[in-house]
């Protein structure tokens, strides 16, 4: 069965709840699956371009944060969690993942002995900068619809959706 697009769907489910409930205002659900069908299509593409590269889009997410973020010690676990708004355990999965893989590294925490940080290797440092370029390009791709100032008040506005 073929995917109907967005706009089209959305027009249809509005109709037919207008036709079966005219009482109902259906704007909450049209937006919501507006934003699911967008967020599904975004990830499909994300897992495609990373499985070209042997990674997920989580595992690149480890690797770009450390990237970014992390001092020459790395950072904690805790630390990571918090730069990517994910849960601790997600992140020592996969960390865990990534270090069986070379690309991440665990390292004792040199001020507290219960920590671990986490870092780079220089495995994972060239392949996460080797990927930058394309991975952005991709999603220039993915956007290539909305200008800058269109993609700015997107992420405004999908910021105040609690």
């Amino acid at each position: 069965m073929k995917s109907t697009p967005t706009t089209e769907l959305l027009e249809r489910i509005e109709r037919d709840w207008l036709a079966a409930r005219p009482d109902l205002d259906p704007e909450p659900m049209l937006t919501v699956i507006a934003v699911q069908r967008t967020s599904g299509l975004l990830q499909t593409e994300l897992e495609n371009f990373f499985a070209r590269h042997d990674l997920t889009p989580s595992a690149f997410d480890v690797l770009a944060t450390l990237r970014r973020s992390a001092p020459p010690e790395g950072l904690t676990l805790g630390e990571l969690a918090a730069l990517m708004a994910i849960t601790p355990p997600a992140v020592t999965k996969r960390v865990d993942a990534l270090t069986e893989r070379g690309r991440v590294e665990r390292k004792p925490d040199p001020s507290d002995r219960r920590a671990i940080r986490a870092c780079l290797t220089a495995t994972g440092f060239e392949l996460v900068d080797s990927l930058l370029n394309a991975h952005l390009e991709n999603e220039e791709r993915l956007l290539s619809d909305l200008s800058g100032g269109e993609r700015r008040t997107l992420r405004t506005l999908l910021g105040r959706i609690r």
